[in-house]
This record gives C-alpha cells, structure tokens and sequence, in this order.
C-alpha cells in the first residue's frame, strides 16, 4: 500500500500493520521500550511514512487513539505544534509509557506556544514518564529553541535540583540530559550549570550524587570546554 497525505488514520494502521516485526519488537524490549501494542516499526521505515503522509493534526489525534505504539509515534511525527492545544498534550502525556515517545513528544511540545507551562506542570506530576517529559523538553528546548534567551534554561536549573532526588530510572537520566544541555548550552549557561552539578556530586543521596559526577565529568570535558571558547 502506498500512503499519500490524504491517506486516512485507519490506512496508516493498516499499513504499519503490514510492516510488524517480531524481531525488531524483541530488540525494542531489550532497550526498555514497552512493547505491548508494538509492531516493530523501524525509524527509516517512519520516516518514510511521515514523509508520504505529511501533517494532518485531526488525523494526528485519531491515530493516538488507536493505542497502538507505532501509530502514536506516528501521530506525535505529523501533528501540528501550532494547533495541538494544552488539553491535548496532557491527555496524550497521561497516557505515556515508554521513554522513546515521550522523548519524541517532547520535541513536539516545545514547538507549542505554551511548552513552558507543560514543563512547569508536568515536572510536578508524580507519574514517572510525564515527569521524564518535563525535564526531556528543557533538554531539548536547550538545543532547539535558539531563540530563547540563556536565562530561560538558567532557569531551570532550581527545578534540576529539587528533583535530583527521584530515584526512577527514566526520571533520573532526564533530570541529568536537561543539567548536561544546559551547560552545553553557551558560556552563559555554563557556569552555573556547572556549579549545580558540583554541588549534587557532593550529595548524601546517591541519584543526586550520581546525576552530579555524570554532568561534571561532561561539563568538563576538553570537547565541551573547546566548544565553549569558540
């Protein structure tokens, strides 16, 4: 089947439904991906759908509904961040499960005019993949947002530190990717990133402690450092 944009939501399904893998599902599964309404799709393979297809935001919505994991990548990949709307983010980032959509979601939210309110609200939730999705769209608003002033992400950084606590595997590694993006960001940046990371490397609690050594040792890397003087 050849997908074209007017392609309907139930033609995507039928079509990634024609692609399933069982061994890119079990490869999926061995790097902490939820596997349980996967088909295996490969990253070229979206790609090349999403090219086919391009963006239809209601359409976006519909294969979110379907619960399907590819079908949801696929739906975060041609949504609209100009008309996706805060009630939409949410119901979507409630129904997160699995780190890799949540990353790519991410990118998504920060492109809406209201990502840092998502980020204020989600980085408060308890629930371990829409608090990731707080501190995974500072790491890449760090990198995509260019026109956002330095003090926006420095910002941050008592949000990176009131959560450096949170022990959850997917929790842990995003509060570290925001610190470590931060202090990559500019020279501005990088100082006070910096200092916030030394000051966690010197913590009583280990996943502090650990997110601190691991942005320093970063942080202060001869490439990091290199790039900053440029």
């Amino acid at each position: 089947m050849k997908l074209v944009p007017s392609s309907s939501a139930e033609d995507i399904v039928a079509h990634l439904q024609t692609l399933r893998n069982e061994a890119n599902i079990a490869g999926m599964g061995r790097f902490g991906i939820d596997t349980a309404t996967a088909l295996g799709i490969t990253t070229p393979q979206m790609k090349t759908i999403v090219r086919q297809v391009g963006k239809d935001h209601a359409r976006a919505l519909r294969l979110w509904n379907t619960g399907l994991r590819d079908a949801r990548m696929a739906a975060i990949l041609t949504a609209d961040a100009k008309t996706l709307t805060k009630t939409e983010a949410r119901r979507w980032a409630g129904d997160f499960n699995s780190w890799e959509i949540v990353d790519t979601a991410a990118d998504l939210f920060t492109q809406t005019p209201f990502w840092k309110e998502l980020i204020a609200e989600f980085a408060e939730e308890e629930r371990e993949f829409m608090r990731r999705t707080a501190f995974a769209m500072i790491a890449g608003a760090v990198v995509h947002n260019k026109q956002e002033p330095d003090a926006t992400f420095i910002s941050y950084l008592p949000l990176i530190e009131r959560h450096a606590e949170d022990s959850r595997n997917f929790v842990r590694k995003a509060v570290n990717w925001a610190l470590r993006n931060i202090g990559k960001r500019s020279r501005t940046c990088h100082a006070p990133a910096l200092a916030l990371a030394e000051k966690l490397a010197a913590s009583t609690d280990k996943t502090a402690r650990w997110i601190g050594k691991d942005a320093v040792k970063e942080l202060t890397s001869d490439n990091v450092l290199r790039r900053l003087k440029e």
